[in-house]
C-alpha cells in the first residue's frame, strides 16, 4: 500500500484519468464548497474563455499557451500593453502586463494609485496567474473596465518561468491542483521569495527594476500554503503596524484594506483568514504564531522600502477552482478599493518615505504574552505510524472553531540599532555597490581625499553554516567589537547616506547584524581570511624584545594562559597571542570593511 502511493506512475494515472482528485486522494477529506464567485467562470463557448477555464479550473496552461492567450488579449484592447522585462536564468522572457485607461501616461500621475501584482514566484503555486488572466479579460471584454477609472494595474503573470516549465503531475504532493504544477525553485535552484534583499537572480533584478521604474503604491505577491488544515481558503498578511518599518502604509492595510477584502471574499462565498502558522504541529491548542517578515521575503522587503506589500497564501488543501476564484475576488476588490481610497494610500506611503526616525528595529521575536482569537480550524487526530514509529496528524475534514486560541505575534524587538548618518564602502567592494544600485539606493562617490571619523566594527566571534542557504555559506553566532577611528579616505570611496527615501533599506542591507544584510548573506568572506603569517625563527627574537621593552606584557600573557586552556595547549596560539600585539599583524583581519558614520 505504501509503495503504491509513492509510485509516480500511480499518482499520474489517478490525476490524469480522473481529471481531478478521486477516491484515491490521499489528502485530508474535503468539505463541499459552493460560492457566488463561481459565476465568474466563462463557459467553454465564450470567445475569451481562458485556458484554465477550459478545464473548469482544474488545470493551468503551460507558458507558451499562457503567453499566446495574453498576447491575443493585449492585441485586442486599448487598455492593455505587454512589456518584456528581461529573461530568466534559462533565457525565457519575463513579461509585464500594463492595464490602464491612460496607458500613454502610466506611472506619470503621482495622484493615480498603482497596483503591482505578481504570480508564480513559486510556480507550483500558480493560482494568481489564472485569476489575473480572467480579471484582465473581464476588464478588456467584460463589464469591469471601470476598475481602471482611477487606478493603474501592473501584472506579472509568471515570475519564475523556468520553474513554471518544470511541470509535472507530481510536483507538490500536499496541494490540490492544478493537475500539472510547476516547481518551487528557479532553474538555479534558488527560492525567489528568499532573494529580495540579496538580489542574486536575474528574475529578482528584473522585478526590483520594475518597482524602481514604476513606483507602485501597493504590491501583492500570490502564493499557496503548506502545513495545517483549516477552514480558510484565502489567507493573507503583511507586517502589522505594531512591528512595521512603514507604519503608515501598514495602518492603511490594517484599517482599510483588510476589512474591505475580507467583506468581499465573504460575500463571494469564501472564508478569508490571517496569515499565521501553528506553534506546535501536533498540538494546535498551543496556538499560532503571527509572523513579521524580514527583507528576504516580499512582505518584509516591501515594508523596509516603504511599498505596502500583501503576501497572499491560498490554502493548499482547497481545490484549485476555489482558490483561483478567491484570488480573483481579492484582486478585483483591491482595484475597487484603490479607486476609492488610493489617495489615502499614496499619502501614507509618502509619509513613510519622508520619515527619518532615529532608531530602527532590525528583527523581531515572538511575544511571550499572547493575544486571543477565534480560529476557524479543522478537527484532527494523532495517529500512530508504523513507518516512522511516531505519531502523525490526521486531519478529519470536520470544521472546528478554536475559541480564544492564543496567537503569539513577532512584535518584540530582538535587534535594533541607532540609524547612522551614512555608511562608507571602499571602492573595491564592487559586488555590494552594484547590489545597492540594483535596489535603487542613492550613492555618492568621493571625488577627493577626505578625513573621516567613523565607527569600525571587528568580528570577535563567528562560525559558518554547515550547508549553503540559497547558495550562500552564511556567518552565524557573530559578535562584534566597536571602536571610533579616524581614517583618511581616498577618492573613489562610496557614501550611502541614510537621509534618503530608501535610507531604511540601506540600513537593512549594510548594518551587519541585520538578518538579511549583505554581511549576513556572506558577501564579505575575505574579511575572515589572513594572508600574511610569521615563522617561529622570526617571531621569537621579536617577542623577547617586546618583553624587555614592555614589562607588563609578561604578566598579561601569563593571565591569558591561566584563563585559556586552548592557549596553554597550543604553541602556535601562544605565538599568535604575541603576533596580534605587533604592527606586523594584518590590521584588516576580521574588520567589517564598511565604515559607519554616526
Amino acid at each position: 500500500m505504501i509503495s503504491k502511493f509513492l509510485s509516480p506512475v500511480f499518482v499520474s494515472t489517478v490525476l490524469l484519468s480522473a481529471g481531478a482528485y478521486a477516491a484515491a486522494d490521499w489528502l485530508p477529506p474535503l468539505p463541499q464548497w459552493q460560492g457566488a464567485s463561481e459565476a465568474l467562470i466563462k463557459n467553454k463557448n465564450h470567445p475569451w474563455v481562458s485556458p484554465a477555464e477550459l478545464t473548469d479550473l482544474t488545470d493551468s496552461p503551460n507558458y507558451a499557451a499562457t503567453l499566446a492567450y495574453l498576447r491575443k488579449l493585449v492585441d485586442s484592447s486599448d487598455l492593455l500593453e505587454l512589456e518584456q522585462l528581461g529573461e530568466s536564468a534559462q533565457g525565457r522572457p519575463l513579461y509585464l502586463v500594463k492595464a490602464s485607461s491612460a496607458l500613454h501616461k502610466i506611472a506619470q500621475n503621482p495622484q493615480r494609485p498603482m497596483l503591482l501584482v505578481q504570480a508564480g514566484i513559486h510556480s507550483g503555486e500558480i493560482d494568481g496567474k489564472d485569476a489575473g488572466l480572467m480579471l484582465l479579460r473581464d476588464i478588456a471584454h467584460g463589464d469591469k473596465a471601470n476598475l481602471l477609472a482611477n487606478t493603474d494595474f501592473l501584472f506579472i503573470p509568471v515570475f519564475s518561468p523556468d520553474g513554471h516549465e518544470r511541470r509535472s503531475v507530481t510536483s507538490r504532493m500536499n496541494q490540490r491542483g492544478p493537475i500539472t504544477q510547476g516547481w518551487r525553485a528557479t532553474a538555479q535552484n534558488l527560492n525567489l521569495n528568499r532573494d529580495y534583499a540579496k538580489a542574486d537572480t536575474p528574475e529578482m533584478r528584473v522585478l526590483i527594476d520594475v518597482i524602481n521604474r514604476y513606483q507602485p503604491d501597493l504590491y501583492i505577491d500570490i502564493h499557496v500554503t503548506d502545513g495545517e488544515d483549516y477552514q480558510y481558503d484565502i489567507t493573507y498578511g503583511f507586517n502589522e503596524p505594531f512591528a512595521a518599518i512603514s507604519p503608515n502604509g501598514a495602518s492603511w492595510l490594517a484599517k482599510l484594506y483588510r476589512p474591505a477584502v475580507n467583506a468581499a471574499l465573504t460575500h463571494a462565498g469564501h472564508i478569508p483568514g490571517p496569515l499565521v502558522f501553528g506553534v506546535d504541529s501536533k498540538d494546535f491548542s498551543k496556538g499560532i504564531s503571527g509572523w513579521t517578515a524580514s527583507p528576504r521575503y516580499s512582505n518584509g522587503y516591501g515594508d523596509v522600502r516603504h511599498l505596502p506589500t500583501v503576501l497572499v497564501e491560498n490554502h493548499s488543501l482547497k481545490p484549485y477552482r476555489q482558490r483561483v476564484l478567491g484570488t480573483y475576488v481579492l484582486l478585483e476588490q483591491t482595484l475597487k478599493l484603490l479607486n476609492e481610497q488610493g489617495k489615502a494610500l499614496i499619502l501614507a506611503r509618502q509619509a513613510d518615505l519622508q520619515a527619518r526616525p532615529k532608531r530602527m528595529v532590525l528583527s523581531y521575536k515572538a511575544s511571550e504574552q499572547p493575544e486571543f482569537v477565534d480560529f476557524e480550524g479543522m478537527a484532527y487526530q494523532l495517529k500512530p505510524s508504523a513507518v516512522s514509529g511516531d505519531t502523525y496528524v490526521y486531519w478529519t475534514g470536520e470544521p472546528k472553531l478554536y475559541e480564544k486560541l492564543p496567537i503569539f505575534w513577532d512584535k518584540v524587538a530582538d535587534k535594533e540599532t541607532v540609524i547612522p548618518k551614512a555608511y562608507w564602502l571602499p571602492p573595491e567592494q564592487h559586488e555590494v555597490i552594484q547590489r545597492l544600485k540594483i535596489h535603487g539606493i542613492e550613492l555618492s562617490v568621493l571625488t577627493s581625499p577626505q578625513k573621516l571619523t567613523a565607527q569600525q566594527l571587528t568580528v570577535t566571534r563567528h562560525s559558518f553554516t554547515n550547508a549553503p542557504i540559497e547558495g550562500h555559506f552564511m556567518p552565524q553566532n557573530v559578535q562584534f567589537s566597536k571602536e571610533n577611528v579616524s581614517r583618511n579616505l581616498t577618492a573613489g570611496w562610496i557614501k550611502v547616506s541614510t537621509d534618503q527615501p530608501l535610507g531604511r533599506l540601506a540600513v537593512a542591507l549594510l548594518e551587519p547584524s541585520a538578518p538579511d544584510s549583505f554581511f549576513s548573506w556572506g558577501f564579505f568572506p575575505t574579511l575572515f581570511e589572513r594572508t600574511e603569517y610569521f615563522e617561529p625563527y622570526a617571531i621569537e627574537p621579536l617577542i623577547n624584545a617586546m618583553l624587555e621593552q614592555q614589562p607588563d606584557l609578561k604578566q598579561q600573557f601569563e593571565q591569558a594562559l591561566a584563563n585559556d586552556a586552548a592557549l596553554r595547549s597550543s604553541p602556535r596560539e601562544r605565538y599568535n597571542w604575541f603576533y596580534r600585539q605587533m604592527p606586523y599583524y594584518d590590521q584588516n583581519y576580521l574588520k567589517y570593511p564598511v565604515l559607519i558614520e554616526m
